[in-house]
């Protein structure tokens, strides 16, 4: 594997190998404890988590098997769904409710009689490195202080009171957090700062609170991993400049203005409504590279445009 002119001091977070590092691995789970601590701000305290399988297959044949990046359950059983995604999702919002959906669904044996619904609290955290609407999307200014950060749950529409609180999607987009040093005032203010440059960074700041953020500093530090998490490491990096890469790419390869627009929402859209045969073929061989390269089925789609069956077809 070539090596990379820079790769930095600490594992970049944003990374399939840095996200199951720093949050993934049972002797690092309080950094995961204390960062969904700081996104809840005290709606709720987690004391304990455990992790569960991230796989889940269909009730029937035909239904599409799920797998997340973390599952975990608390100690007052809740559970929580935690997601880093790196590029651009049109349907990322329907990932989430479908996502959410399938864990409910779990929680109720079949054939189960009797009116007792009660179902455990559930919990979809997302960790975004793009704008959830995209950049083209024209919406009304978001009456907030904190535009980086959707906190959504069932609620009525009128009163704004909540309807159901034991379904929630706590979302941070990182583009959108352009907080400096000096202006973190809360612990998910210094969560978000550390996310988006933890990988550029040469030591723990002052200004982060070291009781808190020192063991990610001690865990990501790229000198003490084992030979073989290194090599997972820029095997991760890889993939994730590779995807960066393709993606720019596609976008300023788009002649057409609605193929343009389309790849700038996420590739998918664009190339269903009107890919010519040429740029078919180009998205084709592209999946083909990157499935040689090892990338997730989900990350081809999303780049590409097509298929997952297309894909696996190939």
């Amino acid at each position: 594997m070539a090596k990379f002119k820079y790769i930095g001091k600490y594992v970049d977070p944003n990374t399939d190998f840095g996200w199951k590092l720093y949050f993934g691995r049972e002797e690092n789970k309080i950094l995961l404890i204390e960062f969904l601590n700081s996104l809840f701000e005290g709606e709720k305290v987690i004391s304990d988590l455990f992790y569960k399988s991230v796989e889940y297959d269909g009730d029937q044949e035909d239904m599409r098997r799920v797998v997340f990046d973390l599952h975990c359950i608390g100690s007052d059983g809740e559970l929580f769904i935690i997601e880093m995604q790196q590029l651009f999702q049109e349907f990322f919002r329907d990932r989430a409710v479908y996502y959410t959906s399938r864990l409910i669904n779990k929680q109720l044996s079949r054939g189960k009689k009797g009116n007792d619904y009660c179902l455990p609290e559930v919990y979809f955290i997302g960790v975004l490195e793009f704008k959830l609407y995209g950049d083209d999307k024209v919406l009304p200014m978001r009456n907030t202080d904190r535009p980086y950060f959707y906190d959504v749950a069932l609620c009525d529409k009128d009163t704004h009171e909540i309807f159901y609180d034991k379904l929630g999607y706590k979302l941070v987009s990182l583009p959108l957090f352009n907080k400096k040093s000096t202006e973190l005032r809360t612990v998910m203010d210094q969560w978000l700062y550390v996310l988006k440059h933890l990988s550029t960074m040469d030591k723990l700041p002052s200004f982060l609170d070291k009781r808190i953020f020192g063991l990610i500093f001690e865990v990501g530090e790229i000198g003490k991993l084992t030979e073989e998490d290194r090599m997972s490491y820029e095997s991760s990096l890889k993939h994730k400049r590779d995807a960066e890469s393709v993606f720019n790419s596609a976008v300023r390869s788009g002649e057409a203005k609605g193929l343009a627009k389309g790849l700038a929402k996420g590739l998918a859209k664009g190339l269903a409504k009107g890919l010519a045969e040429g740029e078919r073929k180009k998205a084709i061989e592209s999946a083909r590279k990157m499935l040689s390269k090892g990338f997730k089925i989900e990350d081809i789609r999303d780049i590409t445009g097509l298929s997952i069956e297309e894909i696996e077809k190939l």
